[in-house]
């Protein structure tokens, strides 16, 4: 069963958590199938291996975390791979997959321009 896990920095601002929540309504909203969770890297609760606890507890055996982070900077690339080392050696029977990050997606690169665009004089 597909788990999807909507990864981003965290915050001590509860409001800066909303749009992240929203990502992760809007992809159960698309695969009421699929197995929904946000997870943190700090600053924020639930930190990755909570939320992947409790989407393995519900059944996920495949798990793609999808990383709210606009570039590969220092967190994509170093802290992710080792938080999904240790994922995977937990949890070996589950399948974890690092998605690229949200910025690195020509769709969302071309989503932005046509916002600053739209309505242009």
């Amino acid at each position: 069963m597909l788990g999807v896990m909507v990864f981003a920095h965290g915050s001590r601002d509860p409001l800066w958590r909303e749009p992240v929540e929203a990502v992760a309504r809007a992809i159960a909203a698309r695969d009421p199938q699929a197995l929904v969770a946000c997870a943190y890297l700090e600053l924020s609760e639930p930190d990755m291996p909570t939320a992947a606890a409790g989407l393995i507890e519900r059944g996920a055996t495949h798990v793609r975390v999808l990383p709210l982070f606009f570039g590969m900077g220092k967190h994509a690339r170093e802290d992710l791979p080792v938080l999904l080392t240790e994922l995977r050696s937990r949890h070996p029977g589950v399948a974890f997959e690092q998605l690229p990050t949200a910025g690195e997606n020509p769709r969302l690169t071309a989503l932005l321009a046509e916002m600053a665009l739209e309505n242009a004089p």
